[in-house]
């Protein structure tokens, strides 16, 4: 076949690329409806099949479902939040790094001061399993919120990279006394030595005359 017009070729290409683009978003924004339909759904059944089917959704429905998470309908939250869960896991399967990727990006999106606390708590764990790099330094922030300090502080404890053990090295220095002895503790859990932060656990608490043998 002969190519009489390079233009008219470029511009058929280009149409035949966003032809399926299109219906993508559209089957992205279709999910998104049908699926938040069925978490508000008055019938346990619907809802529940709903939270299910949430992770062929993917990332798509992650701020939605993350703004229903909060619902004054518990039976609601509870099945937003089910269905965040479910989205979270089916990304973090192996083979799915673009997947995984998309939605860790949306969950770094919820720790935003804007959202709820109960929101970005959940995230942080969510975090703590799929996390990546990218996802370090908006943890490491919260290590200071009154509220979130200990959840951030266990997501970076159990997100393994070598990033995640800077933040909590870089943390131990700049934290209050009365929290120095968590990240000395998360710090351990990852291999690394902390002298003179002595876990608590093994100091003891009453006097004995067991002696050793």
């Amino acid at each position: 076949m002969s190519i009489s017009n390079p233009k008219k070729v470029s511009l058929a290409v280009a149409a035949a690329v966003a032809v399926p683009t299109v219906a993508g978003t559209a089957r992205n924004k279709g999910g998104v409806y049908n699926l938040m339909s069925g978490i508000r759904d008055d019938d346990a059944g619907v809802r529940t099949k709903a939270w299910q089917s949430a992770g062929q959704v993917g990332a798509a429905a992650i701020e939605p479902l993350a703004e229903v998470m909060v619902d004054k309908e518990l039976e609601v939250a509870r099945a937003a939040k089910r269905g965040l869960w479910k989205i979270v896991r089916h990304a973090g399967r192996p083979g799915a790094a673009d997947e995984k990727k998309a939605v860790v990006g949306k969950l770094i999106e919820l720790l935003g001061d804007e959202k709820p606390v109960p929101v970005r708590r959940e995230v942080l764990w969510m975090l703590s399993e799929i996390g990546n790099r990218n996802s370090i330094k908006p943890i490491a922030a919260l290590l200071s919120h009154r509220e979130l300090c200990e959840d951030a502080r266990m997501a970076l404890q159990r997100i393994p990279n070598k990033a995640a053990l800077a933040a909590l090295k870089a943390a131990l220095e700049a934290a209050p006394d009365e929290f120095k002895l968590n990240i000395a503790q998360s710090l351990r859990q990852r291999g690394v030595e902390v002298p003179g932060l002595d876990c608590k656990k093994l100091i003891p608490t009453k006097k004995t005359n067991v002696k050793p043998l």
